[in-house]
């Protein structure tokens, strides 16, 4: 029996069920199942929760909420090195948190969408109400 095993039966114990004798109708549990999103947006959902699960990367979003700016500004704000910036930047393009836009030679970073400005502003929110 593995550690997830042990786990599980753990969690049926708890919850006073078994198979035979959900808390929940059966059908309700067939059409949650049924309705489940796919593993391809589950795995990119959790690359989008990883991404803000880091502090560096939480600063930069915060930052880039207020004002579009160019890396160069963001070291100043950030008070880090242009190098680390850059590879957040980066990061955090490829999970398309932030996006790009080039005026000559310089470029400059803004929130993706407005959805991640809501997702930001929501666990801000939560995070304050106590």
């Amino acid at each position: 029996m593995t550690q997830q095993d042990t786990l599980h039966e753990d969690v049926i114990d708890e919850c006073g069920h078994d198979d035979a004798d959900s808390s929940a109708p059966r059908d309700t549990l067939v059409r949650i199942k049924e309705n489940f999103v796919d593993d391809s947006t589950i795995i990119d959902m959790a690359e989008m929760f990883k991404a803000l699960g880091d502090p560096t990367r939480v600063r930069i979003i915060y930052t880039l909420l207020q004002k579009e700016l160019c890396v160069h500004d963001l070291c100043i704000v950030l008070d880090m090195t242009q190098s680390a910036v850059s590879h957040q930047l980066r990061y955090l393009r490829n999970t398309r948190i932030v996006k790009r836009r080039k005026v000559g030679k310089t470029v400059f970073y803004s929130l993706d969408d407005r959805h991640v400005e809501e997702i930001f502003a929501q666990t801000l929110q939560h995070l304050q109400h106590g």
